[in-house]
Formats: C-alpha cells, structure tokens, sequence
C-alpha cells in the first residue's frame, strides 16, 4: 500500500513540475511583451495616420483651426492628383533619381575596391582605415559647408585645377546648374562610401577561408576566386548596401541645402528639399502629407523587393 501511495504521490510532483509547453510559453512570452507592442505600434502607427488623415484636407497653421479639426476642411483627393500635376514635384523626383544613380553604383564600386584591398594585411592597416572611415563621422551639414568652401569661385579645387592646367580657373561651380548638381554628388560620394565600405569589408571578411584555399589550390586566380566564390556568398550584403544608400539617398537635405539651397533656381532642388520648403515657405501641410505618403510608398516598394532579393539570394546555394 505504501508503494502504491509512493508511487501516486511522484506521478503528482511530476504532473506539478512538468516543463510548459512552446504555446503555453509562447503565450506568456505574448503577454510580458504585449505593452511594449502597444506602445510600438502607437509611436509607428499614429503618425502615419495622422498624416494620411491631414493629406486629405486643406489644412494648414494657418487655417485658425486645430488639427483635430482640419475634417472641416476636407478635400477628398485634391491633394493626390494636384500632386499628380506638380511639375515641379516630378522635377525634384527627377534629380533625386539622377544623384541616386551615380552616387550609389559609384560608392558601391569604391566601396567594393576599398574593401578588397582591406581584407589582406599590409603596414599602417590600422591607420589607413581609421582615416577612411573619418568622413562618414563628419555631421552631414559640416560637409556641406566644407564642399562649399571647397567650390568656391577661388577656392581650394579650382586652385589645384589652375596648377594642373597652368593657368588661372574660376569656374563657379555652385552657381551653375550642372555643375552644382556634380558638386553635390562628390560631396555625398566622399562622405558616404565609407559606409559603403564598412558594410561589404564585413561581408567580405565573413567569407570561408578554406573555400579561398582550396579555390587557389585548384588553380583560380584572384580575379575567378573573387568572382566565384566571394561575390556569390556576399549577395545578401551587397543588397542590405545598395537598399540602404538608395533609401538615404532620397533623404539627402543637409549637405545639399547648405552648399546651394537647391539652387541655382531650382537646379540641385531635389524631393527633400522641395517638401522642406513647401513645409517652411507655403505652409500648404495638406499637400505635404500627401507628398510624405507618396514618398513613403516609393521607399517601401524599394525596401520590399531588396527583402525579397535577400530571400532569393539564401534560397539558391552560392
């Protein structure tokens, strides 16, 4: 009887000490982190609609009425197709593609160049790469008006140019339409390649050492080892890269609107500049909800398909 009652009494500490299951664990770990979520998904959540509901009205400061109240001034989708057939929204989109364009292939190039030669060892590594890394430290609005000292009319590049070719050049960059837009460009190529560098040199250096090996054992040159073997296993790296500069590309302000305020005119005015000054000089909020929103769609499409190729890329074996 005694061993009966032994034996009922452990199956019940048993029972009573049995390990939680996953969705029991699941469900707790849900409610410990439930008033985190909430308070997440409010910070994300109400902005977003707070904008998508001031971009269907006319509302502005200056209405005289709370934004609480900007229903009042309802406009249905007026802002959407004014938009539609703003010439100079579809510009300024116009020029931010086109520093996009050059400024990301060719920081991913040097990125990709820098990055190949820091993965060997050679004297002053240490240094050469605290150095290189210093621009993108460099306060965005500081660049710029380091590059607008630089583009002066008798500044520092036309002096070098002026040794170069042995006469004297006064070539006003900033005040030129093209010129300036180059000028920008350079100013966004020096300070972000370095970023573009930190991220693949870390790709890089994540690839397998004894695949090199064997690779060279078996005959391939530098050039087939690194097209081969280092740039398949770096794909998902070579895309968190490109999706994050194309991103920040669109939200270029600083640097540019220091150096020329989106001029001459509106030469260098790209999209951020633009929503900038209709916020600060037209005040017409309504439109620049609308504006955020279409931006912020263009932006998510580019940021879904980069999550896409990032999947494709670990699905096929490099």
């Amino acid at each position: 009887m005694s061993a009966v009652t032994a034996t009922i009494s452990e199956d019940k500490m048993g029972a009573r000490t049995k390990p939680a299951t996953p969705s029991e664990g699941a469900r707790l770990g849900f409610r410990l982190t439930l008033p985190a979520q909430v308070l997440v998904l409010f910070i994300s959540a109400f902005p977003l609609l707070m904008q998508l509901y001031i971009s269907v009205t006319d509302w502005s400061p200056l209405s005289g009425v709370g934004w609480w109240n900007a229903w009042e001034m309802w406009s249905s989708f007026a802002n959407y197709t004014d938009l539609a057939a703003d010439t100079r929204f579809w510009s300024a989109l116009q020029r931010t593609a086109i520093v996009m364009l050059v400024c990301v292939p060719a920081e991913f190039l040097l990125g990709l160049a820098l990055a190949t030669l820091f993965a060997d060892d050679f004297p002053g590594k240490r240094i050469f790469y605290s150095i290189l890394l210093m621009p993108m430290m460099v306060v965005p609005a500081v660049a710029g008006y380091m590059f607008f000292m630089l583009f002066q009319s008798g500044g520092p590049v036309n002096d070098i140019l002026s040794r170069i070719v042995g006469a004297p050049v006064t070539i006003a960059w900033l005040s030129d339409p093209t010129l300036a837009l180059i000028a920008v460009m350079i100013a966004d190529i020096w300070q972000w390649t370095p970023l573009m560098f930190l991220i693949l040199l870390a790709g890089m250096v994540g690839v397998p050492e004894d695949q090199m090996k064997a690779a060279t054992l078996l005959g391939a040159n530098a050039w087939q080892r690194f097209t081969t073997i280092v740039l398949p296993k770096m794909k998902t790296i070579i895309i968190i890269a490109l999706a994050i500069r194309v991103i920040e590309n669109f939200k270029i302000f600083d640097t540019l609107y220091i150096m020329t305020g989106g001029g001459p005119g509106v030469a260098t005015e790209t999209i951020s500049v633009y929503i900038y000054k209709v916020t600060t000089q037209d005040l017409i909020w309504g439109y620049v909800a609308a504006i955020a929103l279409a931006i912020l769609l263009v932006l998510s499409i580019v940021a879904v398909y980069a999550m896409k190729r990032m999947a494709k890329a670990r699905e096929v074996p490099a």
